[in-house]
C-alpha cells in the first residue's frame, strides 16, 4: 500500500521503529532462503572499491528510477557503509509500499562478519541455491 510521510508518520510507532530494521544474522538467514533482496545504495563509485558479493547495486539517486528491479514478494534490505543512507532509502521504499528494513550493522559490518571461513562457506550456500 503506498502513502505519504504525513500518513506514515502518523502511524508510526514501537513496533513500526522495531519493524524497519534488521540485524545481519536475520539478513542472511532471509537471504540465504531467497525471501530478502539486498539493495546496495552506494555511489558508483563507492561500490566499484569495493562490494560484499551478493545483493543488487541500485545508487539511493537511482532508486526512484530503478522501482521494476525491485522484488515487491521478498523483503528489500537496504545498505550502505553504516546505515544513514540505507535508512533514506527503507523509508522511500516503504511509502512507494514495498516491506522494506534496514540493515543496522551496515555493509561494514558484513564485512567484518563475513570473512575467511564464515565468507566462504556463506557465498557456497548462496550459489547453491
Amino acid at each position: 500500500m503506498q502513502q505519504n510521510f504525513s500518513q506514515y508518520l502518523k502511524k508510526f510507532d514501537y513496533q513500526e521503529r522495531s519493524d524497519m530494521k534488521i540485524k545481519l544474522p536475520e539478513l542472511l538467514e532471509l537471504y540465504e532462503k531467497g525471501k530478502a533482496q539486498v539493495i546496495d545504495i552506494r555511489f558508483h563509485e563507492e561500490y566499484k572499491a569495493w562490494s560484499v558479493g551478493f545483493g543488487v547495486h541500485i545508487p539511493l539517486n537511482e532508486l526512484p528510477d530503478r522501482l521494476d528491479e525491485i522484488d515487491k514478494t521478498k523483503t528489500i534490505v537496504t545498505m550502505c557503509p553504516h546505515y544513514d543512507r540505507a535508512e533514506i532509502a527503507r523509508l522511500f521504499l516503504k511509502l512507494e509500499g514495498f516491506d522494506a528494513r534496514y540493515l543496522t550493522d551496515g555493509m561494514l559490518g558484513v564485512v567484518d562478519y563475513l570473512r575467511g571461513d564464515k565468507a566462504r562457506d556463506y557465498m557456497a550456500k548462496i550459489s547453491n541455491d
